[in-house]
């Protein structure tokens, strides 16, 4: 065998350790968690409670306003999109060098910005808009 083959193979077989190198945390060179079965069940039982609690809430009518129900649906609902990027999707600071962590805030702001512009303008639309009585509305061409 030459020595440009053995060394090759040599080469081969150091990348292809290196590739499938996991440190005693169970994360790989990028950052990102491998997760466990436990780790999935914890997830699993946490999504569980996450949707059955609001459910009982709606049904059982815990709360006389519905503007007080719908923010405690909507606190739930981000806990639970939390739960479902750290358990599932694996999401953190480290993952890929923390470059999915800031795609996630970066799309945060835009949705933020884009809820907050379409309310924005819909309030905007009705105050300036709608008439404001029924004489107005006698009064439109």
């Amino acid at each position: 065998m030459s020595a440009h083959t053995e060394h090759t193979q040599h080469g081969a077989a150091d990348a292809h350790d290196h590739e499938h190198h996991d440190d005693e945390h169970g994360h790989d060179d990028s950052g990102a968690s491998h997760s466990t079965l436990s780790g999935y069940v914890t997830g699993f039982i946490l999504a569980v409670f996450l949707t059955a609690i609001p459910f009982w809430l709606v049904m059982g009518k815990v709360f006389e306003s519905s503007s007080t129900t719908a923010l405690v649906l909507m606190a739930f609902a981000a806990v639970q999109i939390v739960v479902h990027m750290i358990y599932f999707l694996h999401m953190n600071t480290r993952s890929e060098g923390g470059w999915s962590f800031l795609a996630l805030l970066f799309t945060l702001l835009i949705v933020g910005i884009a809820l907050a512009g379409s309310l924005w303008v819909m309030y905007h639309m009705n105050a300036n808009m709608m008439p404001m009585s029924i004489h107005d509305m006698k009064n439109m061409p």
